[in-house]
């Protein structure tokens, strides 16, 4: 077992199974976990229902209500380090996110050096297709904003499709990862490169869903506005790391980050 593609869901019933013969077309020994939030319309029977289709790579985990993107994540992620994965990833179930883009983030990772590769909007090829002007200025600007508070050298900070290597999910304290929704993602890109590990931006082109509706709220702006300078204030403190760290003892790509 090496690659666990995490799906959270809610009300994606029109997406679910699409999106899951989409992975498991590629043929590339992708496993699946989706995690549902107790989706009123059903997305949690569609995902049983193609068990016996694809036994023993696709996994669902139920939970009771709708509990924010982040613990969603941090779930999935303490899933796959118990069960061994040693490559995890993010990923929407609305096809924002091309199916065929996990193989070059998992290359990234595999192969180009990378602790953390982030599928970017927002570098060199990357880009969007038929997202409303204000969602375009909405991400950019967040964008820019988290760099300029944070200094993170991350030019899509907010991205959503990312491929993690089990070390840094193993070193990060997942139980400090404060942020429930959206501003889960910047936090986790920070608190990897405060800890030293290499984050690679590849290019892709996000595209916007075509079924179901958008998450994105004005709590969830809120927190993202809030949570960026917690985050950078509370880097300013010589525990931060120690507080991020899932060890007493410093890894070994965190000594040779302060070296």
């Amino acid at each position: 077992m090496e690659k666990l593609v995490i799906i959270p869901t809610y009300n994606e019933r029109e997406n679910a199974a699409n999106i899951l013969d989409a992975i498991f077309g590629l043929q590339q020994d992708f496993h699946v976990l989706v995690i549902d939030d107790g989706s009123p319309d059903g997305t949690a029977l569609i995902v049983k229902e193609l068990h016996l289709k694809y036994p023993g790579r696709l996994f669902l985990e139920e939970r009771k209500g709708k509990l924010g993107l982040g613990t969603a994540y941090i779930h999935g992620f303490k899933w796959a380090l118990a069960r061994g994965y040693n490559f995890i990833f993010e990923f929407d179930a609305d096809f924002s996110h091309n199916p065929k883009d996990l193989s070059r983030l998992y290359d990234a990772c595999k192969n180009g050096g990378a602790d953390v590769a982030v599928g970017s909007r927002y570098v060199s090829e990357g880009g969007v297709v038929n997202w409303p002007w204000d969602r375009i200025a909405l991400s950019k600007g967040g964008s820019l904003y988290t760099r300029m508070i944070t200094w993170m050298p991350v030019k899509d900070p907010t991205a959503g499709f990312v491929c993690y290597k089990k070390e840094v999910l193993e070193t990060i304290n997942l139980d400090a990862i404060a942020s429930v929704g959206y501003a889960f993602q910047i936090e986790m890109k920070f608190a990897a490169w405060k800890l030293g590990f290499k984050i690679v931006e590849v290019p892709i082109i996000f595209q916007d869903r075509t079924h179901g509706t958008s998450k994105m709220n004005k709590g969830i702006v809120k927190e993202g506005i809030l949570g960026v300078l917690k985050l950078r204030w509370n880097s300013f403190f010589k525990n931060y790391r120690k507080k991020m760290r899932n060890s007493n003892e410093f890894s070994a790509v965190e000594q040779e980050f302060q070296s």
